[in-house]
């Protein structure tokens, strides 16, 4: 048996039509899965599904507002319906509003907050039901290597990451019994659509993250196929409640 075969299993991405969640979703396909994709972005969907549907498996997306609740909970009643089952939920919808913190607005922080942490909340909620069914559930948080670190730009985004990270140890104590495994990934510096508009915005952020990044690159979204196909898989039975980095050995320096 391969245990990092995920054939007869179904997986949910949120922001799965894009960057970091697309290469996650990729990974899941290759390995088998059956895959929804959703964000609220209809064409980056279907672009997203047209990549995927080169993996032989079913793919489907769906159209999400993750700041709603209601949203969430049909995100998740369309996944297991439409895939005949759901067995991994992938909490990767994130976004950020980049200021000093005495120039944020409440509206700002709730907006980053509802989007990167509530919305894990609420999609594991819902997706509970189905994971407990399935009787091999898996959960996989996208935090960040600001769950870690700090950052003058980041306070709403890196609270809402730390608060990822505290919420995957809860639930991974939680849903144990029900053989639920809850596993965060911290990326490091990947080049997304997010860190290239970082780039633009913040003079030297290139060569300072190229300097301290032993592997001397930034990352893919590819880079992070192999950490959801492990945390997705029976290969990560026994692990839970943890958090992984993925980051070139960025955070190994401290």
């Amino acid at each position: 048996m391969n245990p990092f075969d995920l054939r007869g299993r179904a997986a949910l991405v949120t922001g799965g039509n894009g960057g970091i969640g697309l290469g996650m979703a990729k990974g899941l396909a290759q390995a088998g899965a059956a895959v929804a994709i959703a964000g609220r972005d209809e064409k980056k969907n279907a672009q997203a599904l047209k990549e995927l549907k080169a993996f032989d498996v079913q793919v489907i997306s769906l159209a999400v507002d993750v700041r709603q609740e209601s949203s969430c909970k049909s995100m998740v009643t369309q996944a297991a319906d439409k895939l005949g089952r759901l067995d991994i939920l992938v909490n990767n919808a994130g976004m950020n509003i980049r200021k000093p913190p005495q120039d944020l607005s409440l509206e700002d922080w709730n907006t980053v907050m509802e989007t990167n942490l509530t919305s894990a909340f609420i999609c594991s909620q819902a997706a509970y039901p189905h994971l407990k069914k399935s009787g091999h559930g898996k959960i996989i948080n996208t935090g960040s290597m600001m769950s870690i670190f700090g950052g003058a730009y980041l306070a709403p985004y890196a609270a809402s990451k730390a608060g990822i990270v505290q919420l995957t140890k809860a639930l991974a104590a939680a849903w144990a019994k029900d053989n639920i495994q809850v596993n965060a990934v911290l990326p490091g510096w990947i080049d997304t659509e997010l860190t290239r508009r970082a780039r633009v915005e913040l003079q030297g952020l290139n060569e300072r993250v190229l300097s301290r990044t032993p592997a001397g690159r930034w990352g893919e979204a590819a880079d992070l196929a192999g950490i959801a196909v492990f945390l997705a898989s029976p290969a990560s039975d026994f692990i839970t409640g943890t958090g992984i980095p993925v980051d070139g050995g960025y955070s190994s320096l401290g």
